[in-house]
C-alpha cells in the first residue's frame, strides 16, 4: 500500500519494523499533495524541502531505535491560526500584516516536541469566523469528494487535506463546530475536546483545537500528545494534567443510554436525507445493545440569534480596530455579518454574552441522564464551494451550527464520524457527544461506531 494512505498508528508501527521510512512516507504525502493540491487548494506555507530534511534527521533517529516521541516522522498539518515559530498566521483575512509568530502556539509545540513534520499549515475563512473554505486571503479550499462542493470550515483547509489523503493528522480549531462540521461534510473523524483539555493560545470561551484525521485511531494518538500541558501555561483555561491511556477500545453498546436528537430547537432542520442516515445510526446502535431514546431540543432560536448578536460584535470591534485600507480587504460577507452590529444596545450585547452562559446551562441539563447523545453533524450536506456559509445570507448566517454549537459553550467533548452518504455520494456526519471530561468515552463510543459501518464505507476521493 502506498504509505500516504497509511494512518498514523500504521506508519509509527512499519517505522519501528524497519518496514518503512519516514522519508519513503514523507515523498509519498508530498506527491499526493503535488496531485490533488492544485484543485483542493487546503494548504499555506507548504515546505516540501524542509519536510524531507526532517524526515531524513527522523530516518536517522529511527535507525538508531531512539525515535525523538510518540510521532516521530509522522506527517501533520496544522490550521493557519495556530501560530507556528517564524511563520505569519493571517487568520484566513487579507487585512492581516504578516509578521512572523515568535514561537509555537501550544498545540503546536506539543507535535513538534513529539516529532512530527508540520510540513504545511492549512486554509481558512477570513477571522475563522465562516463554516467554508472562502476566503480574502487563500484560495478557495474545495471539498475533495466533490470539487463543486465546499469542504465546510473555518479548518477547511484540514477536513479536506484529510480527505484528500495528504498524510494522516491534521490539526484544527473549533468554537461553535469548526472542527465537527468540515469533517462531517469531508467524511473525516473530527474531535471538539472536552474544554481545557489541549492548551491553546489565545484562549476564548468555546474555542478548542482538535484532531481531523481519517480514523479515529489516529485521532485518539494525536490527542495524547496534543492533550499534554504547556510549560508555559499559556493557556489560563486549561485543565490539571491528568494521565490517560488514550489507546481506546471500542465500548460495549449494551446497556448504556443513548439520547438521539435529531432537532435543535434553532438554525435549520436536517434534510430527509441526513435525517434518515442518522436515524439509520440510532437503530445500528440499539441493535448492539443500546438503550436509544430521543432528545428534545434544548436550544431556542432566540438564544442563538443572542449569541449570534454578541459575535458579530466582537467581529465589528475587530474590524474596526483596522486602518480603513486594511478593513476594506476583508470577504464582503465577514463585513455585511459584522456591520449588522453597529449601534447595538449595552443591553443587547449582555445578553449575547449571557446566551452562551444559557447554552451551557441546557446542554448539560439535557445530556444528563445519557451516556452519550448522537445527533447529525449538520443539517445537510457539503454547500456549493463558493459560498460563504450554507444559507449564504449573512442575516442568517449561523442556521447550520444548531447541533453543534452548544457542546463548545457546556465545553462537553463531541466528535463528528462519517455515517453514510446522499444519493450523490456526499458524507453525512454523526456527532457523538459525551459528559465533559469523558473524551475517552467519546473516541470510545466513536471507535465502534467506526468498526460498525466500516463495510459501507466509500473509497477516499481521488484526484481528477
Amino acid at each position: 500500500m502506498q504509505p500516504f494512505r497509511l494512518g498514523a498508528v500504521a506508519l509509527i508501527d512499519a517505522y519501528r519494523r524497519k518496514l518503512l521510512s519516514p522519508v519513503e512516507a514523507m515523498r509519498d504525502v508530498l506527491e499526493r499533495v503535488a496531485a490533488f493540491e492544485p484543485r483542493v487548494r487546503a494548504t499555506y506555507l507548504l515546505a516540501p524541502e524542509r519536510a524531507l530534511a526532517e524526515a531524513r534527521a527522523s530516518e536517522a533517529r529511527w535507525r538508531l531505535g531512539a525515535p525523538l516521541g510518540p510521532l516521530d516522522g509522522v506527517p501533520a498539518t496544522v490550521k493557519e491560526n495556530i501560530a507556528t515559530q517564524g511563520e505569519p498566521v493571517p487568520v484566513g483575512t487579507a487585512a492581516s500584516e504578516l509578521t512572523p509568530a515568535a514561537v509555537d502556539a501550544p498545540p503546536a509545540a506539543r507535535l513538534r516536541e513529539a516529532g512530527a513534520i508540520l510540513f504545511a499549515k492549512t486554509t481558512m475563512p477570513d477571522y475563522g469566523m465562516l463554516s467554508s473554505g472562502l476566503s480574502s486571503f487563500h484560495p478557495l479550499a474545495r471539498n475533495p469528494w466533490n470539487l463543486a462542493r465546499n469542504p465546510g470550515g473555518s479548518s477547511a483547509g484540514a477536513a479536506a487535506a484529510a480527505a484528500a489523503g495528504y498524510g494522516p493528522l491534521h490539526l484544527g480549531t473549533d468554537i461553535g463546530g469548526s472542527v465537527r462540521l468540515p469533517a462531517g461534510w469531508c467524511g473525516v473523524v473530527g474531535l471538539k475536546p472536552s474544554g481545557g483539555r489541549v492548551p491553546i493560545d489565545p484562549p476564548y470561551i468555546g474555542r478548542v483545537a482538535g484532531p481531523l484525521t481519517r480514523s479515529v485511531a489516529d485521532a485518539a494518538l494525536m490527542m495524547a500528545t496534543l492533550a499534554r500541558p504547556d510549560p508555559d501555561a499559556r493557556d489560563y483555561s486549561s485543565l490539571p494534567p491528568e494521565a490517560l491511556d488514550w489507546r481506546v477500545k471500542p465500548i460495549d453498546w449494551r446497556g448504556l443510554k443513548v439520547g438521539l436528537l435529531l432537532e435543535a430547537g434553532c438554525g435549520d432542520k436536517p434534510t430527509p436525507t441526513v435525517k434518515r442516515e442518522i436515524e439509520r445510526a440510532a437503530r445500528e446502535i440499539a441493535a448492539a445493545g443500546a438503550i436509544v431514546e430521543p432528545l428534545a431540543p434544548f436550544l431556542s432560536q432566540e438564544t442563538l440569534d443572542a449569541l449570534d448578536r454578541f459575535w458579530r460584535m466582537r467581529s465589528l470591534l475587530e474590524l474596526k480596530a483596522l486602518p480603513a485600507e486594511r478593513r476594506a480587504k476583508v470577504l464582503p460577507f465577514i463585513r455585511a455579518w459584522a456591520e449588522a452590529a453597529e449601534g447595538m444596545s449595552g443591553e443587547a450585547v449582555f445578553l449575547g454574552f449571557s446566551a452562551m452562559l444559557a447554552m451551557r446551562k441546557a446542554a448539560v441539563a439535557a445530556t444528563l441522564p445519557f451516556d452519550y447523545v448522537i445527533s447529525p453533524t449538520a443539517p445537510d450536506v457539503a454547500f456549493p464551494a463558493e459560498w460563504a456559509m450554507p444559507s449564504n445570507d449573512p442575516d442568517n448566517a449561523m442556521a447550520h451550527i444548531g447541533f453543534t454549537v452548544a457542546f463548545n459553550m457546556s465545553e462537553q467533548p463531541a466528535a463528528s464520524v462519517n455515517c453514510g452518504y446522499d444519493d450523490d455520494g456526499l458524507p453525512i456526519g454523526l456527532q457523538i457527544v459525551g459528559r465533559r471530561f469523558d473524551d475517552l468515552g467519546v473516541l470510545a463510543a466513536a471507535t465502534a461506531f467506526e468498526q460498525m459501518r466500516a463495510a459501507a464505507a466509500r473509497p477516499w476521493p481521488e484526484p481528477p
